[in-house]
């Protein structure tokens, strides 16, 4: 029995064009690394933002190889910055040198930063998306242990359990950063739930059910994909909560450390030197302020660039043309991302 045209279903339907496997690595390459890299490098704010972020990591890494251990009497008394090539941002009333102070202070810095925002997170989207997708009294009872966390005073809480656990903490950064974010992660979780409701009844997740996608696949492929952007904004935010919130605790003397850093820096040249009201020592209180204000500067700007690189359309446009074996464009049929999707 013969089939017209008009009698091929559009499920039968097979592409007349077809890619090599060559041409598929070639293409996923393209979409995946190359495409983010020409969003990047088209957005200013990316630009400087990934240049920030990569100068603290050197700091942290390769930094604290190169300039040595800060330690007494390594210059004279309260050297201005820019003053000497030996100490190029200063010393303290000890003779410190501050840049010593200022790269050595960074590792424990990235590492509070990274656990804080990685925990609050995880938790937050966790929770938020099996409670905003299943529902019911899994939802209920998620939801009813977020209400908990947000009824408790972050700062006071923090102080109890900084106080309580100064003997087990013991100066961790990693340990100090999860404290710091204790109870950050509900109004995560409340959030995402909120979006999840709406995108739990999208048609694409609802085909998933049907054909019967386990529900882990659906919210790990379909789900949470659509709350990059969401949680990378979340994610940058809670990384400068934890900035701030550590340097003030340790300006206070309230979080225990073992090492320098920059909220200590700055409560030393407070109380040391009277940096406030004294020009001779003002940099020992500057130098920190800005160490802070510029990574949270870097921070804000690649999360507000990070929306285009989560975004498929962006994505689409700035994906190229893949060209066959013979170097010629692929003349029958869509060739680039756009393409396809248009």
């Amino acid at each position: 029995m013969s089939h017209t045209e008009a009698d091929v279903s559009d499920f039968e339907t097979v592409s007349e064009t077809s890619l090599t496997k060559r041409e598929r690595y070639r293409q996923a390459l393209d979409e995946q690394v190359l495409a983010p890299m020409r969003i990047v490098w088209s957005d200013w704010r990316a630009r400087i933002s990934l240049f920030i972020i990569a100068v603290y990591l050197l700091m942290g890494t390769v930094g604290v190889l190169v300039v040595p251990e800060p330690s007494p009497n390594q210059g004279g008394q309260l050297i201005g910055a820019f003053r000497t090539l030996e100490h190029p941002l200063g010393t303290t009333y000890s003779g410190h040198s501050i840049l010593s102070q200022t790269v050595h202070a960074t590792p424990a810095m990235l590492k509070m930063i990274t656990a804080g925002a990685v925990f609050t997170v995880v938790i937050g989207t966790v929770l938020g998306t099996v409670s905003g997708y299943k529902g019911g009294t899994v939802d209920s009872v998620l939801m009813t242990l977020s209400d908990v966390a947000l009824t408790i005073p972050g700062l006071p809480l923090i102080i109890v359990l900084a106080g309580a656990l100064s003997g087990s903490l013991s100066g961790n950064p990693y340990v100090i950063g999860v404290l710091l974010s204790v109870n950050a992660w509900a109004g995560l979780a409340r959030a995402i739930r909120s979006q999840v409701l709406t995108l739990r009844d999208a048609n694409y997740v609802e085909a998933s059910r049907i054909i019967g996608i386990p529900t882990r696949e659906i919210i790990g492929k379909d789900i949470v994909p659509n709350l990059m952007p969401y949680i990378t904004m979340n994610f940058v935010q809670q990384a400068r909560a934890v900035i701030f919130g550590s340097v003030a605790l340790y300006y206070l003397g309230i979080l225990p450390y073992n090492s320098v850093n920059w909220g200590v820096m700055m409560d030393d040249a407070h109380g040391q030197a009277g940096a406030v009201s004294s020009p001779e020592a003002f940099h020992w209180l500057l130098i920190p302020m800005l160490a802070v204000v510029i990574l949270a500067l870097g921070l804000t700007l690649f999360a507000q660039a990070a929306d285009r690189l989560f975004n498929p359309r962006v994505r689409a446009r700035h994906a190229k043309t893949i060209p066959d074996d013979d170097g010629d464009d692929e003349s029958d049929g869509p060739t680039t991302t756009a393409e396809m999707i248009n």
